[in-house]
C-alpha cells in the first residue's frame, strides 16, 4: 500500500475509529504510522480533531473529516480508481497474450 492508498484508508475510517491502535491494526500498520499521517492529515486541514470532554480519559479524540478532508478523499478515491482499472487493463492483456502463446488454453 503506498502513501495515498495510506492516507485514503485513514480518511475513509477515521470517523468511525475507536483508537489509533484499533485502526492500525485493522490495516496492518503500526500505531505510529496511523498517528503519522494522522497528523499530516489534521495538519493539512483534512481532519478536525477534539477531545471528548465526557471521557475519563482526557487522551481520547474524536476526528471529523472537514469539507477540504472529503474533497481529498475524493480525489484520492478517483486516482486509485484510475491506478487499479489500469492495473486490471494490464493483466486481461497479459492473460490474453498468454492465451495466444500458450494456445487458448484457459
Amino acid at each position: 500500500m503506498n502513501h495515498e492508498e495510506l492516507e485514503l484508508t485513514i480518511l475513509k475510517n477515521v470517523e468511525e475509529m475507536h483508537s489509533q491502535k484499533s485502526l492500525a491494526s485493522e490495516i496492518g500498520f503500526s500505531v505510529g504510522k496511523v498517528n503519522y499521517v494522522l497528523k499530516a492529515l489534521v495538519d493539512k486541514g483534512f481532519v478536525k480533531a477534539d477531545v471528548f470532554l465526557n471521557s475519563q480519559n482526557k487522551r481520547k479524540y474524536t476526528y471529523l473529516l472537514t469539507d477540504e478532508g472529503i474533497k481529498e478523499k475524493m480525489t484520492l478515491t478517483k486516482k486509485f480508481i484510475v491506478r487499479k482499472k489500469a492495473e486490471y487493463e494490464e493483466l486481461q492483456s497479459e492473460l490474453e497474450a498468454d492465451k495466444v502463446k500458450w494456445g487458448g488454453a484457459s
